[in-house]
């Protein structure tokens, strides 16, 4: 069965920073693109990264380029989100999602970012 889990949200003030990890199994994971989505009650989901299976090639929502960087570690079959220099805006409930050209969407339960002081 596959399973996507993200983990490492919390509270942080602006300006902090938070690593979340999204640890998955049950599908070939080299073979899919990772993306983190983030969503806010009363608002549109949006796509803050992504990067390819196995070139290396990312993207980043213009909201978020400069702080934060997505990565993946294929042979742990876990990819990341590093987050900096958080703002109030970037409160949200995060989630990974995978996917192939053929395959998935995979989505993970998410993990709560809330950033204030």
């Amino acid at each position: 069965q596959v399973h996507l889990v993200e983990s490492g949200g919390g509270l942080v003030q602006p300006g902090g920073s938070l690593r979340l990890s999204c640890a998955a199994s049950g599908f070939p994971f080299s073979d899919y693109a990772m993306k983190w989505y983030r969503h806010v009650p009363g608002k549109e989901r949006e796509l803050v990264a992504f990067i390819s299976g196995s070139s290396g090639i990312t993207g980043y929502a213009d909201f978020v380029k400069r702080r934060f960087t997505i990565s993946r570690d294929n042979p742990k079959t876990t990819a990341y989100l590093q987050m900096n220099d958080l703002k109030a805006a970037d409160t949200a409930v995060y989630y990974c999602e995978a996917d192939s050209d053929d395959a998935g969407p995979f989505w993970g339960q998410g993990t709560q970012v809330t950033v204030s002081s």
